[in-house]
């Protein structure tokens, strides 16, 4: 099955925060905090449904977006990649989600993000793939 892959953006603040969102996944009937994310849609590419989803999901748009990596969640079942791409020099520009969504900014530290993937409490493996491929940009940022 072939679909058009994803862009999962890590925004980190000036203060070194990384943004996440809160939202209810209904399939798992439960919430869920996650870096913003989503499906390319065809006719945009992975950079363009990045600053989308940055925006959408967080309120914040970026001119500094870089490629961190990629890597393909469910091998097994889809050729589907995930780009990774971290956001910074932040602006708040206001969010504009669709209708069906609402999200709530989750800002944590990196050390703060790494014991809530210990615990369990982020639990979504999009946003902990995506961190396993940029946590080595935050080494020194007080990771246990």
């Amino acid at each position: 099955m072939h679909t058009n892959g994803a862009s999962l953006i890590v925004p980190v603040t000036g203060e070194g925060k990384l943004l996440l969102v809160n939202q209810f996944r209904y399939l798992c009937g439960r919430e869920s905090i996650e870096f913003p994310c989503g499906g390319v849609k065809d006719g945009s590419s992975y950079n363009e449904t990045a600053w989308h989803e940055l925006r959408e999901e967080t309120g914040y748009t970026s001119d500094r977006l870089a490629l961190a990596g990629e890597f393909n969640p469910y091998n097994g079942v889809t050729d589907e990649i995930c780009k990774v791409y971290t956001a910074r020099e932040l602006v708040f520009v206001g969010s504009d989600p669709d209708e069906t969504e609402e999200f709530e900014l989750v800002p944590l530290t990196p050390a703060e993000l790494e014991s809530r993937i210990s615990s369990g409490e982020i639990w979504d493996g999009m946003t902990i793939a995506g961190w396993g491929i940029v946590r080595r940009l935050f080494a020194g940022s007080a990771l246990p």
